[in-house]
């Protein structure tokens, strides 16, 4: 097994657009669940089903599950960036194409925290919503949101990692 090279990678624009934006969905995602916290009924819902309907309830201080997830998830995220080079790639890591590599694994995966806690957020907004009376279930759009925000940019990374050997 050969040793994928290690090298150090500069963070472009977007690099630091994707980790500002994954910072401050962490916060909008902490924030907005304190601030409901005060709001909501002693039970609220902690599962939907797949027509977005309420199937399952529990004590409201399990609003604070998907932000402490969502914490564990990022800091996690945050430290495996660091190591792009213990990353399984579909190529070959070479001195040549290390950088482009590597650039590309962990832009994915700046993408991606700002993209789980994102809708993380959403769900926490939608519970809250749905606990206080002010909507009566999630909706399929649910759906099509983690499809467009988790599902598709990975695809595209995918190929793109595959396409830049």
């Amino acid at each position: 097994m050969k040793t994928k090279p290690k090298i150090e990678l500069e963070l472009s624009p977007i690099d630091q657009f994707w980790e500002i934006a994954g910072w401050v969905a962490l916060v909008l995602l902490i924030g907005l669940a304190i601030l409901s916290y005060f709001q909501l009924p002693e039970t609220i819902p902690t599962h939907f089903n797949f027509k977005g309907e309420a199937d399952d309830f529990g004590r409201k201080e399990t609003i604070f599950i998907l932000p402490a997830l969502g914490a564990i998830v990022f800091i996690g995220m945050t430290i495996l960036n660091r190591y792009p080079h213990i990353f399984n790639y579909s190529v070959e890591i070479t001195k040549e194409n290390a950088q482009r590599q590597y650039t590309l694994a962990t832009r994915l995966i700046r993408y991606l925290k700002f993209s789980v806690l994102l809708v993380f957020a959403i769900i926490t907004f939608v519970t809250f919503k749905v606990a206080t009376g002010a909507l009566t279930e999630i909706g399929t759009w649910s759906i099509l949101v983690v499809i467009f925000l988790l599902v598709f940019p990975s695809i595209f990374f995918a190929l793109k990692l595959k396409k830049s050997k």
